[in-house]
């Protein structure tokens, strides 16, 4: 009878351990994704290599590749900075909105940066729970309103203007009551929240290991983090630590900038293992692109594009782009379709069952990317350089390209097939059927738009003439 009673006991304390864990697989099974976006700044297409390059080796970069997807046509709103992660952190054209310029450093001014009508993906992922924490760059706004505190972010740790100098010793300024210039904003202590601190390391190790802190002090809830990365953005500087990585490379801004893309790399991979070691990276959406092209000049590779940051071709658009995601994204694939970095802003509303209160314009890939849905998830994509007065469209596999002649007071309208020529080098003569087709679609876009709300970086002096008053603020 014992013995009975004792199988009975086994039993019954066998099913009840099988039954807490299935309610803990179930549990994780239902949990939302954290979702972490690394952002790089003036990243060339060719300088990873899951995009062929040879001289900077990128393993970890190449893990998200390879263990998810790669986007050959994986494209950004803009082809420079503040414009681009607008669109990116909004999950809508920048040019809905009106910031379609490069903001100045202006911490007085409030419509210097991103729309505060606008709603970020840390405002309405927090709204279901997330945790929140903008690294490194932010440039959409000096304003203490439109800071990252302001945006939805929980914590900040980073610098708020265009640019940064990476070595400690460079950061002389201790509050920005100290800046008199927009370049003077680059020697600013780094912020961590509201609060300037004596940070020692190189800045791109330093952001990387805020993150990694981030994510050991938040893996038990769903967290959100923009990690991102101010390199290989100028001024060119690296550790010797990450110079000695090239040895056979001449000394000059090629070898820094690879060696800077190195110290990115090796963030990367300390990212990953952080989720590795806290069993989430199953359920981790990791993205990796760059803002826009790779900058014009010798210290970046562009591949096979024609152009570079700034441009209305596809070096100025067209990024490195990847995404891992093994709960939903089966390792290897490549997609070749045409996908845009605001669609990052639309696969987390819908995985957090969050409702943005704006429309967005970025579409939800992973049906795209697991076969459940065909076709293309965008019927056409447009780009637009206000102050330039050119501008682009996509339909298809052909791009419209409208470029103001200032000589002949005219607009120069080319066409190119940028599937089968990505270097985009044979004109196309296309049928008027066809060409009034790419008019019609750019002005179905451009009638939804509005025109740029605030003065640029390109307006520097023009706005400090006009606003006396501009680097006068409180200490903060």
């Amino acid at each position: 009878m014992k013995k009975i009673i004792s199988v009975i006991s086994l039993v019954a304390v066998l099913y009840s351990c099988k039954t807490a864990q299935n309610e803990t697989q179930d549990t994780t099974a239902n949990k939302p994704p954290n979702i972490i976006v690394v952002l790089v700044d003036d990243l060339g297409y060719g300088d990873v290599s899951f995009n062929g390059s040879k001289d900077i080796p990128t393993p970890h970069i190449d893990r998200i590749a390879n263990e998810g997807a790669k986007f050959t046509n994986g494209y950004v709103t803009y082809s420079v900075c503040g414009p681009s992660r607008a669109a990116l952190v909004t999950g809508r054209y920048q040019d809905r909105y009106g910031s379609s310029r490069n903001p100045l450093w202006a911490p007085n001014d409030i419509t210097q940066g991103l729309s505060i009508e606008e709603e970020t993906i840390a405002d309405f992922l927090g709204h279901e729970g997330y945790k929140s924490m903008a690294l490194g760059k932010w440039h959409l706004g000096g304003h203490k309103e439109l800071r990252p505190l302001k945006r939805g972010f929980d914590e900040f740790y980073g610098f708020l203007t265009g640019g940064h100098r990476y070595f400690p010793e460079d950061w002389t300024l201790s509050d920005i009551s100290q800046v008199k210039s927009q370049q003077d904003a680059y020697r600013t202590k780094l912020l961590h929240n509201n609060t300037r601190v004596d940070e020692k390391e190189y800045l791109t190790d330093a952001l990387s290991r805020e993150a990694v802190t981030f994510i050991e002090n938040n893996s038990d809830e769903p967290f959100f983090m923009y990690l991102a990365y101010n390199a290989p953005h100028a001024p060119y500087q690296a550790t010797q630590k990450y110079l000695d990585r090239f040895p056979d490379m001449e000394d000059g801004k090629r070898k820094t900038y690879c060696a800077m893309v190195s110290a990115v790399d090796d963030g990367v991979g300390r990212v990953l293992k952080a989720l590795k070691d806290q069993k989430i990276d199953d359920n981790t959406l990791v993205v990796f692109l760059s803002d826009n092209g790779g900058k014009k000049g010798k210290m970046t590779d562009q591949g096979p594009l024609r152009g570079h940051k700034g441009s209305i071709y596809e070096g100025g658009f067209r990024v490195p782009f990847a995404m891992r995601w093994p709960k939903q994204i089966e390792a290897g694939t490549v997609y070749n379709e045409p996908i845009i970095a605001m669609d990052i802003a639309a696969i987390a509303a819908e995985f957090a069952n969050a409702t943005p209160k704006n429309k967005l314009d970025g579409v939800n890939l992973i049906p795209y990317l697991n076969g459940e849905k065909t076709g293309t998830p965008h019927e056409s994509i447009a780009w637009r350089k206000f102050d330039q007065k050119r501008h682009a469209v996509r339909k298809g596999d052909l791009k419209m390209i409208v470029e103001f002649d200032a000589k002949k007071q005219k607009e120069k309208v080319s066409f190119y097939n940028v599937k089968k020529d990505i270097s985009e080098k044979e004109k196309l003569q296309l049928s008027k059927e066809q060409r009034n087709e790419l008019k019609a679609e750019y002005r179905t876009w451009l009638d939804q738009m509005i025109d740029p709300t605030y003065m640029g970086l390109l307006m520097d002096k023009a706005y400090s003439e006009k606003h006396s008053d501009r680097f006068e603020t409180e200490i903060y």
